[in-house]
């Protein structure tokens, strides 16, 4: 029997190119500011429009500042890509959710939450955390500008097809233990480039058991093993996340959408071309200590002796150190990572009697305009005012230093984000990567601390 991915691939293939190379139909294409300019500037040298507007969707979300969006974008670079963002989708007649509008946030948070993304899809953008809507039973993948502009001219893309990889993990996780850490721990075990060249399907008891918010983390990080994307068969809990949502099918073709929706599995005999087997047991929270998500470890356990020089004179710390105690200058809570309503009630969690420690500044930034109403619907926000927090407004923040919310040089940051590169929070800023449950931690501590002793 076929791989889910075969099937949703297969199924989706237009022609063959030769050598491999197969003309693939998309059903989705997202669309943000800083990576579709010259796309669309390719389709306006040429003089042809999308094919298929109504089935692309633009928002900017990286250049977003998450404080006074009525205000005009301070950066001249960001408030320029995101006005040529808003100029194109109304010269090619897209949807466009513009910023401080209540459809905002960022792109990977807003797809599922709107029923924009469906079991069955292919979808692509110019981001590689697209991977993250694999959550919902799609296969998504990110493409690069030249293939964005493929996409708005034909609604399809030249793609190979990726080898498949299974991911089964089988237990149930234990105290403390999120989805965000299952990911770093995988990383850890195969590296970064562990599934290079593969699409990833996780599968087994730990995963079924995920919520949808946590199917999604997981989705997003598969990218930063090295693969082409990865996803999870649809299953009840899609169905009852998606059921009711704006663009999610209504009344008859709700149902037929969902007797398609339950073909989509693999069968105990499906081939993969790799197959990994983990035990959730194994999994503890987690935090990374080095340049890339695979630098991570249990976050009462001590950085590798054989651990990058490179990596360590950045970091400014030592192979054999315990980073629990560590100070922290910064903590994040938000991206597409772990930016959804779930990731402010587990935060809101370790908060809650609690103070945030002086001289941390936290930054929680809702991944949506939808998930900033949500926190202040349940209250959290006035409880982590209480505690000395503030929610900031919607964007990418600090998950990337293309806005203003930057992490000084040498200053260290317990993040929710996905990548913790050097320099990726803001030149010669320290990324450690963790859950939402560390970090609320990290933020009433002051420093690295185990979740578990707050919990």
């Amino acid at each position: 029997m076929n791989t889910l991915f075969d099937k949703i691939w297969d199924s989706h293939v237009v022609a063959s190119a030769g050598g491999g190379v197969s003309q693939l139909y998309i059903d989705r294409l997202y669309c943000h500011e800083a990576t579709t300019p010259q796309a669309f500037e390719g389709l306006r040298e040429r003089g042809i429009r999308c094919l298929r507007p109504e089935r692309i969707f633009c928002m900017p979300d990286h250049n977003t500042p998450t404080h006074d969006q009525d205000k005009p974008i301070a950066d001249p670079v960001g408030r320029a890509q995101v006005d040529t963002l808003e100029r194109n989708a109304s010269e090619f007649g897209l949807t466009y959710f513009g910023m401080n509008t209540p459809d905002n946030g960022v792109i990977h948070v807003v797809g599922p939450e709107k029923g924009l993304s469906l079991p069955g899809m292919t979808i692509v953008c110019g981001d590689s955390h697209t991977s993250t809507h694999g959550a919902m039973g799609a296969v998504a993948f990110g493409i690069g500008t030249s293939e964005v502009e493929m996409v708005l001219a034909s609604q399809c893309v030249l793609q190979s097809k990726p080898k498949s990889m299974s991911i089964r993990v089988e237990g149930e996780l234990g105290k403390g233990v999120t989805a965000k850490d299952l990911a770093l721990y995988l990383m850890m075990k195969i590296s970064t480039s562990g599934a290079t060249g593969y699409f990833i399907e996780y599968r087994g008891s730990t995963i079924r058991s995920l919520s949808m918010e946590g199917r999604l983390t997981l989705s997003n990080l598969c990218i930063e093993m090295g693969a082409r994307g990865g996803f999870i068969a649809p299953d009840s809990k899609t169905f009852d996340y998606l059921k009711g949502r704006e663009y999610a099918p209504e009344g008859e073709a709700w149902d037929r959408a969902v007797e398609y929706w339950k073909t989509l599995y693999s069968g105990e005999d499906a081939v993969f071309d790799k197959e990994l087997v983990f035990d959730a047991s194994d999994v503890q929270p987690m935090i990374s200590y080095g340049t890339n998500p695979g630098m991570s470890m249990p976050i009462d356990g001590r950085i590798p002796a054989d651990a990058s020089p490179k990596a360590m004179e950045y970091m400014g710390l030592e192979p054999g150190q315990s980073l629990l105690g560590h100070k922290v200058d910064y903590v994040f809570l938000g991206a597409c990572t772990n930016g959804r309503i779930e990731d402010f009630r587990a935060f809101a969690s370790v908060v809650r009697g609690r103070r945030k420690a002086e001289g941390v500044t936290a930054w929680l930034v809702p991944g949506s305009w939808a998930v900033k109403r949500s926190i202040e619907e349940e209250g959290l926000d006035k409880e982590l005012a209480a505690a000395g927090f503030e929610i900031r407004q919607p964007g990418c923040s600090a998950c990337l230093a293309m806005n203003d919310d930057k992490i000084p040089a040498g200053k260290y940051a317990v993040s929710t984000s996905n990548r913790n590169f050097e320099g990726r929070q803001g030149p010669g800023s320290r990324t450690l990567l963790a859950s939402p449950l560390t970090a609320a931690a990290a933020a009433v501590t002051g420093v690295v601390t185990d979740p578990r002793e707050l919990i």
